[in-house]
């Protein structure tokens, strides 16, 4: 979840395709707050490992961009 800017859902999908080539932007789900400050993006990845999800979570929780990484 982040803060609802133009380039938010682009930013997102470029991060998780970095660490899940395999991943189809297509199934991205978004959902904006209820005052419309916010937007929640849903990505599903097949994981291969640990590392894999560790590396993806570390990279969306630092972005400036993300507010909460669930």
């Amino acid at each position: 979840m982040g803060a609802r800017v133009d380039e938010f859902a682009q930013t997102i999908m470029e991060v998780v395709i970095r660490h899940a080539p395999d991943f189809d932007a297509a199934a991205m789900e978004m959902r904006t707050s209820s005052k419309g400050n916010y937007l929640a993006v849903t990505c599903t990845v097949t994981a291969t490992s640990q590392a894999q999800l560790d590396a993806l979570y570390r990279e969306l929780s630092s972005h400036p961009l993300v507010k909460v990484v669930l």
